[in-house]
């Protein structure tokens, strides 16, 4: 559903990614038809002029060919020119009354084309709203929400299963261009949660660009769907506690790590390097998180190919080199480093 535009549905909000002509290219295109159409009478006509009567007269003019076409096509029919022979009225039941029906058909193209549009945007946001599961809703599309939504898909998560909540139409018409779908509202609000099916979701980011707004948010997210994971983020330190105690799983604190970041630079300027790359997924060395496999259990952390920085056993994490470790447990979970090399493979220690 890749395209550069997004269709609303007003009862719901959601509007879905799909590609859709210019509205000036349909018009054009339409005027086009339509001249064609007139064009072919006319010559039809002007052919055959000296079967067709204007009043007492025999013959018509290329100007009456004219008149004669554009009432006829457009089913007026004043009557005042009138085809005298039986060939030109062949010709007219044969050739100008399909062209006649075809002429309307663009005439009423618009209308038609909207009413399709439109019962086949319906079908879409009922088809999207039976199906959707298990996606990522990321509540807020500015900078922040633009890098999360990059991050989720170089890690693997697809278009379909990502949906953006944002009260600007036009960063959800933004977001629709990259194929994204999106729902136009407060995130904060319990109706706009509900048209994303918040209560399906796999995991919520929330991207908002102020800490009170952020708040309101997860306590949202939370009420509506109890064990979705939440990711926040929030622009003060200070702030980053009330998240947790609002519902966040996570929260990011965007200006500290952005300083800390900033401090390092000074002397450390390597150091920075290496944690962006290892924030950028999809190349160089990349975070991830996964469980125990079976052939891992009873190893130490260091004896595993993948290089092991923390191990969460028991609602507990541990730092790799923590003796309380010991060996790994069916039930850990690991945070490795891995590294994707120029073929985009993914790499492990040997």
């Amino acid at each position: 559903m890749i395209g550069g535009h997004g269709s609303e549905d007003p009862h719901t909000g959601v509007q879905i990614a799909h590609e859709e002509p210019s509205p000036v290219r349909q018009v054009w295109r339409r005027v086009v038809l339509a001249a064609f159409f007139l064009g072919l009478t006319v010559l039809i006509v002007w052919i055959d002029r000296e079967s067709y009567r204007d009043g007492d007269e025999v013959g018509i003019t290329l100007l009456d060919a004219v008149y004669y076409s554009t009432v006829t096509l457009s089913t007026t029919g004043y009557g005042d020119i009138t085809p005298i022979t039986e060939g030109a009225r062949l010709v007219n039941i044969l050739f100008i009354t399909p062209l006649r029906v075809m002429f309307l058909i663009v005439l009423i193209g618009t209308t038609l084309e909207a009413l399709t549009t439109r019962s086949r945007e319906e079908f879409r946001i009922r088809r999207w709203r039976s199906r959707v599961r298990q996606h990522v809703i990321v509540c807020g599309y500015g900078t922040k929400g633009r890098s999360a939504v990059r991050s989720l898909r170089a890690t693997g998560t697809p278009l379909e299963s990502i949906v953006v909540v944002d009260p600007d139409s036009r960063a959800i018409d933004e977001a629709n261009s990259t194929g994204l779908t999106g729902v136009v509202g407060d995130a904060g609000r319990t109706d706009v949660l509900r048209r994303a099916h918040v209560e399906r979701a796999r995991a919520v980011i929330v991207a908002a660009n102020r800490d009170d707004a952020a708040v309101l948010i997860t306590l949202t997210v939370r009420q509506l769907n109890p064990s979705v994971p939440i990711t926040t983020s929030v622009r003060e330190e200070e702030n980053a506690q009330l998240l947790r105690q609002s519902g966040a799983d996570t929260v990011i604190t965007t200006s500290a790590t952005a300083g800390r970041l900033l401090g390092l630079s000074t002397d450390s300027p390597r150091v920075v390097s290496v944690v962006e790359d290892l924030v950028t997924g999809g190349q160089g060395l990349d975070l991830s998180q996964r469980t125990v496999s079976s052939g891992e259990v009873g190893l130490g952390p260091r004896d595993l190919r993948d290089v092991v920085l923390s191990v969460t056993r028991g609602g507990r994490t541990l730092r790799f080199d923590d003796p309380l470790i010991g060996t790994l447990q069916s039930e850990d979970v690991l945070v490795v480093v891995r590294s994707h090399g120029p073929d985009g493979q993914v790499y492990a220690r040997t």
